[in-house]
């Protein structure tokens, strides 16, 4: 299975556990990155319809309990979901290799600001007998990126404990104080967003967690209050970023027979001497590095600059991390 199929499956499978209503297969495209596409385009969304019904019959060979049902009565298209209570895993008992598995997955999981879970799923596991190496590795591991937000957010919502930050907005020149009642921290369009309740405005509000400023500072005490029951974080944060408008373009050369997903998503394909040029529709250049960087070396972006130097800039980040890891390992 390919790096980019596998991030989508999993991106998928976070995005219906964070929902406990059936999500049809538009509000999953519009969702969870790797499945953009032209709704009004024949062929992409053939294109899209085969990738989703691939990845549904994927996730149920591997055993997740992927549902399909309706949110009323009055819905005419089916949509999905994973129930959690379904999806809780048994007692594990880990071969040597697999114990080796779950210590890379530890490393990356550190490495992505989730030291926190990643150590207590390691101290039970060790518990029960089984040992775990951390340290173990395959040559290059894959990294997973959060927002410095993310941790004490996550924590925030777990212990149902207020938090204040300070927010800017795309239209504002200084950030805002802000409180927060965080119902949780969710995915979307890959970015990071809390939704809770907003104690200054009484409202519910959700937050990009890159445009958060500084610390995130805990105010209250654990369990202050509880959050509405069957709150959906996602269709709150689709609601708030509205509908993304794909008006930029950009311009990239693909090595001959590579980058699939990309070819699929392109406006154009010219062939040259030194590859394949697609014009690729975008949101934002920070969003289409993201999509493009998985592609490694297949992918060279050529205009317009603003694309290029975020690529330019996730690289040297992910370059920094792993050479922070490797001097740890040491």
């Amino acid at each position: 299975m390919s790096r980019s199929r596998t991030e989508r499956l999993v991106n998928l499978v976070i995005c219906l556990l964070s929902t406990r209503r059936f999500l049809t297969a538009a509000q999953i495209a519009t969702t969870v990155p790797g499945y953009e596409h032209d709704p009004d385009d024949p062929r992409d969304h053939e294109a899209f319809q085969r990738k989703f019904e691939r990845d549904k019959a994927e996730l149920r060979e591997l055993g997740v309990p992927l549902e399909t049902g309706t949110a009323s009565a009055f819905d005419t298209e089916p949509g999905y979901r994973i129930a959690a209570r379904e999806y809780a895993l048994p007692d594990i008992q880990l071969e040597p290799d697999e114990a080796a598995a779950v210590g890379i997955a530890a490393r990356l999981w550190r490495h992505a600001g989730l030291a926190a879970a990643a150590s207590s799923g390691l101290a039970k596991l060790r518990a029960a007998g089984i040992d775990i190496d951390p340290s173990a590795t395959l040559g290059v591991e894959p990294v997973v990126t959060v927002d410095p937000a993310f941790a004490p957010l996550t924590t925030a919502a777990r212990d149902r404990r207020t938090v204040a930050f300070d927010y800017r907005v795309p239209e504002g020149d200084a950030p805002t104080s802000r409180r927060l009642e965080p119902w949780g921290v969710v995915c979307w369009r890959g970015r990071w967003y809390v939704v809770g309740h907003d104690l200054d405005r009484e409202a519910t509000r959700c937050f990009r967690l890159s445009r958060i400023v500084g610390q995130v500072r805990l105010t209250g005490k654990p369990g202050s209050y509880e959050p509405p029951a069957g709150v959906d974080l996602i269709s709150h944060v689709a609601r708030w970023s509205g509908p993304v408008e794909r008006t930029g373009r950009a311009t990239v050369l693909v090595r001959p027979g590579r980058a699939a997903g990309l070819r699929r998503w392109a406006r154009e394909v010219e062939p040259t001497a030194d590859g394949d040029k697609l014009v690729l529709p975008f949101a934002d250049p920070d969003g289409l590095a993201a999509s493009v960087v998985g592609y490694g070396a297949d992918v060279r972006v050529l205009d317009p600059p603003e694309v290029r130097e975020a690529v330019i800039q996730r690289l040297k980040e992910i370059a920094t991390r792993h050479e922070a890891a490797s001097v740890s390992a040491r």
